[in-house]
């Protein structure tokens, strides 16, 4: 597969969640609770917003779009989409 094969939908419907937290740490035995409602790539710049040092307590819920997007997204995959967004 090329490289121009894969495409992403950033307009596909997404949420992003922000783990509740302690000390900057993961409370272990909470659920994340909705920030933002919206596209894929509303999320994207959402998540962008934040400062660093918070991104580990966030993740996005979306629509699998295999191979590069999975049903829920880590601050590490995140930044990923986002560099490429901005590439694309």
């Amino acid at each position: 597969m090329e490289e121009t094969d894969v495409q992403m939908k950033f307009d596909a419907p997404a949420v992003l969640r922000k783990w509740p937290s302690l000390n900057n740490e993961r409370i272990s035995n909470a659920c994340p609770y909705l920030v933002s409602d919206g596209t894929l790539d509303e999320c994207i710049q959402q998540f962008m917003s934040k400062p660093a040092s918070k991104h580990h307590l966030y993740e996005i819920h979306t629509a699998p779009q295999p191979p590069l997007i999975s049903a829920v997204l880590s601050a590490e995959h995140i930044i990923e989409l986002a560099r490429l967004r901005d590439f694309l």
